[in-house]
């Protein structure tokens, strides 16, 4: 079942991008403009993103009213304006507060998050070999010994990377380029450090890894 969130951002081409990447996540996205009709939107909602800066009334106003009306719902603050002052301000009535620009990965666990504090967060997930994978943040449970893996902000990305594209062979060119946001140049071993230490994290046996296939000459791929 889809996690239903309702997203208020009154940029187009912000919000066209954010509610696009949302919806491929599998969640089910309300996009209001401005704070208008919002009390009655997050009626069915479990998670609300806030911009600040709305026509009309702004985010903080409209952040206040929602949180009034449903205390228990998390509100998530996504906002250019970073100033400790705006932060606080935020903070005194969300659960959590993202500047801009922002990295779609970062946003989906944070959302994730606070979904699992308030209890919305579905608990279906992915198998590979020894580890439980849950969406959408891609939280990773060795299942062997019950502990939850961090991964450093890079290792989530390339992970999360190979996920979404499971089963197919990723080019060491695409996923640097997808990762970094540079053009990949040959010989370079920035991607394959951190693939190493990624192994060491999630492998059972580093040196003969089964979840982090090499495609020799190519590059790599989790297997389905």
């Amino acid at each position: 079942m889809k996690t239903n969130v309702l997203y208020i951002e009154d940029d187009q081409d912000i919000g066209a991008w954010t509610h696009q990447y949302l919806e491929e996540r599998n969640y089910a996205i309300t996009w209001l403009r401005s704070g208008e009709g919002a009390v009655e939107a997050a009626h069915t909602c479990q998670l609300v993103i806030l911009d600040v800066m709305l026509p009309g009334l702004d985010g903080f106003t409209i952040g206040k009213r929602l949180k009034k009306e449903y205390p228990e719902l998390p509100i998530l603050m996504l906002s250019a304006r970073t100033s400790i002052d705006d932060k606080l301000q935020g903070l005194d009535f969300a659960d959590d507060y993202v500047t801009k620009p922002f990295h779609p990965d970062e946003l989906i666990a944070r959302m994730e998050i606070l979904l699992r504090r308030s209890g919305s967060a579905p608990e279906e997930s992915l198998q590979l070999g020894h580890l439980s994978v849950f969406p959408p943040d891609n939280r990773i449970v060795n299942r062997d010994t019950g502990e939850e893996i961090t991964l450093t902000g890079k290792q989530y990305h390339i992970f999360a990377y190979l996920l979404r594209h499971l089963g197919q062979i990723m080019t060491k060119e695409q996923m640097y380029e997808a990762v970094w946001g540079d053009p990949y140049i040959d010989g370079d071993k920035t991607l394959m450090v951190h693939i190493r230490h990624l192994r060491e994290k999630l492998e059972i046996d580093p040196a003969a890894p089964r979840i982090i296939e090499t495609i020799r000459g190519v590059g790599y791929r989790v297997k389905a």
